[in-house]
């Protein structure tokens, strides 16, 4: 099955969406076909990094990344493919992909946690901007898609606390990561250490991600401050792109309380050096304030990592419920009983939250799943219309 997915960048610092069409679209042997539209400018140097087909149409300078070359596009090649997946709201990119259809061919919309009502909460008045998009294009987008595709039931839930006004068909589809390469992990290690040597021989708690508001990077240095000399060989690794210049202020935190020289900031991980801080690391880390999935949380436990993850973490309750990690809330107060919870954690229970880390994997977070229920879902769309 050839399938088309439309998002407005592919470019690794976007953060799951564009993770998630890389693995998705690695299941060449179960018949999945994908390609890409996107709205990055061509001369992008990661689009030379994929080996699918891409079809670059921008740049693009807006927020609302429009480009009057998006419909014209995907109306002149629609009928290529047997389904067409939107990724993301809030965009152009929807609103294109519903007029250039008008009813030709079903398409369906991974909202990736946008619909969650902590962004209703946490910025207001960028909530009532979104009602101005909400009544006149994203209502009709889900309205008028085959499927809208959540990542758990928690984050369905969830979507429908947003807005009042809400119509759509949604599917729960299993998600995940494809796992980590056959490379020995001792190798991966090593890029990693290459990029980051001074925690070689150190024990280290790995956050993984944008350093963003949202991801609560700052109760996890204050925590850290307040439960530090608890264990003095243990460091964290703040890896990720500062896409809100918000380093500098999480450092000076960290300095207040002492522990500036046992935090370390990589920057952005990819490749053989992600996968080798999975390794090398004792533990991931995540007090998020709102996540509806979590592709690092997956990748960590694909490792054979325990994760240590707020309530606001979708999957962190079956993970805490399987063994595999820890659940606490995302406040000041929980993420230090995360923390001290870790230090406090003995050999042996560790050693058994590891053995169960691979399981819950295999049983929950196979991409490759994804991969199957999306064809699954297009067949079925077929069928219908046939009928």
């Amino acid at each position: 099955m050839r399938i088309l997915h439309v998002i407005e960048t592919l470019s690794p610092e976007a953060g799951g969406p564009s993770q998630a069409i890389r693995m998705i679209l690695s299941y060449r042997d179960i018949g999945y076909f994908g390609e890409v539209v996107t709205l990055d400018d061509p001369s992008a140097p990661f689009l030379k990094t994929l080996d699918f087909p891409v079809y670059p149409i921008g740049p693009v300078s807006s927020g609302y990344a429009y480009s009057p070359k998006l419909i014209p596009w995907i109306q002149q090649n629609y009928q290529s493919y047997d389904g067409v997946i939107v990724h993301g709201l809030w965009q152009y990119c929807g609103r294109a992909t519903r007029q250039a259809l008008a009813g030709r061919m079903p398409y369906m919309v991974f909202t990736h946690g946008m619909l969650d009502p902590y962004f209703k909460r946490a910025f207001p008045r960028k909530h009532l901007k979104k009602w101005l998009y909400w009544v006149p294009f994203e209502y009709w987008v889900l309205r008028d898609a085959y499927r809208v595709l959540f990542t758990s039931p928690a984050e369905k839930v969830l979507a429908e606390e947003s807005f009042w006004m809400h119509r759509w068909k949604p599917h729960v589809v299993p998600y995940g990561v494809s796992g980590p390469p056959s490379t020995d992990p001792s190798i991966l290690r090593e890029t990693f250490y290459g990029q980051c040597p001074e925690v070689r021989g150190r024990r280290f708690l790995l956050y993984l991600g944008r350093i963003h508001r949202k991801k609560g990077c700052d109760l996890l240095m204050e925590a850290f401050g307040k439960v530090a000399q608890q264990d003095p060989g243990l460091d964290i690794v703040m890896a990720g792109p500062d896409q809100q210049g918000w380093r500098g202020e999480l450092e000076q935190i960290a300095a207040a309380a002492g522990v500036e020289n046992r935090i370390h900031w990589p920057g952005m991980l990819t490749g053989d050096s992600k996968w080798g801080a999975f390794y090398a690391c004792e533990a991931f880390v995540l007090p998020s304030h709102q996540e509806n999935f979590g592709i690092a949380v997956a990748e960590a436990l694909s490792c054979g990592k325990p994760v240590l993850l707020s309530d606001k973490v979708n999957i962190a309750e079956d993970i805490a419920n399987d063994g595999a990690g820890l659940m606490e809330p995302d406040t000041l107060e929980g993420t230090l009983r995360l923390l001290e919870r870790w230090i406090s954690t003995g050999p042996e229970e560790r050693a058994l939250m590891v053995s169960r880390t691979f399981d819950c994997f295999r049983r929950r977070y196979d991409m490759r799943e994804t991969a199957k229920t999306i064809i699954g879902l297009f067949e079925s769309a077929k069928t219908s219309r046939a009928q």
